[in-house]
């Protein structure tokens, strides 16, 4: 039976925040697909369609600051297709339709919170709780963060983050600590482009976990110390398989636009002169696919 790509949508409750985190899950499914949209970005997959048979590892994708996770929808659906389930949330406060948690420390507690909430969904959800992939009662997860979602996905994973003057507004305030509570169901990262801003000597110590890390040459925003500091302060630098891809900038691991989208002055979807972000996806998505499988397949269940 060919798979297709189902789609459910849901509406997750942050208490904490007291607001409602939109999260699309991906999953494998039989049904057919259709094309549907999502605002602006338009997706061949099977709304509320019937899971496929079987146990499948789940990976978050946390977005970019003022972004969306739908800009990451190429890769979610070819996750799906390969056999995951790929949860969605929009990191609300810090999304394109709502930015106005941006440059707060709420913000920054917030994004690794909704990571938690959307674990807990998928494995409460009467359509997709019995196809999460477990091992002994916890789900099986890897979380995908790009740019501030890099920083997102260390922070649940254990990276201790700290907050400063520009979150408070206050250029006399010293760093405080951000309120996160690790997720332990966290087995892998895949981290593109990563901010680690808030992250000082001895921060991310508490992350011993498999790492697949792609950067870009020309990355103006997050540029390669991001990346070194990742590698060296990590609890296991092993674990940590990193390529600084030429040429790349820092939207180039972002889906392609659709054309109303597109324009100069809209920089996501522009990319340095002489680099195509579609030439890299083919390599991209095997890599991440083969990092996923290696690190959460090889430990899953049987179905």
């Amino acid at each position: 039976m060919t798979l297709s790509c189902g789609c459910r949508l849901l509406n997750i409750h942050d208490a904490v925040q007291g607001a409602v985190v939109p999260t699309a899950f991906l999953y494998p499914a039989s049904g057919a697909e259709q094309n549907e949209h999502f605002g602006p970005y338009a997706l061949e997959v099977a709304l509320d369609a019937p899971p496929a048979d079987g146990a499948w590892p789940l990976v978050v994708i946390s977005h970019g600051h003022s972004g969306t996770p739908w800009a990451y929808r190429e890769l979610a659906k070819h996750l799906a297709l390969a056999g995951f389930m790929v949860a969605l949330p929009a990191h609300t406060g810090n999304t394109r339709t709502d930015n106005t948690l941006a440059g707060t420390a709420a913000n920054l507690a917030n994004r690794p919170r909704h990571i938690t909430l959307a674990i807990d969904a998928a494995l409460n959800d009467a359509a997709l709780g019995a196809h999460v992939a477990r091992i002994g009662s916890d789900a099986n997860v890897a979380v995908i963060g790009h740019s501030i979602g890099g920083y997102t996905a260390l922070a649940a994973a254990g990276g201790l983050a700290w907050s400063g003057p520009y979150e408070r507004k206050d250029s006399n305030a010293p760093p405080e600590p951000v309120t996160v509570t690790p997720d332990p169901r966290i087995r892998a990262l895949v981290l593109l482009n990563p901010a680690t801003f808030w992250f000082i000597a001895g921060s991310l110590r508490p992350v011993h976990l498999p790492i697949l890390m792609r950067t870009g040459e020309k990355d103006e925003i997050t540029p390669i110390e991001h990346a070194h500091k990742i590698i060296e302060g990590v609890g296991d630098p092993s674990l940590v398989e990193h390529v600084d891809v030429p040429g790349a900038g820092h939207f180039a691991f972002m889906s392609k636009f659709p054309p109303e989208l597109t324009r100069p002055n809209f920089k996501p979807s522009q990319d340095p002169a002489g680099f195509d972000r579609e030439s890299i996806q083919p390599q991209f998505f095997a890599d991440v696919t083969a990092f996923l499988r290696r690190t959460l397949c090889a430990t899953r269940p049987a179905a």
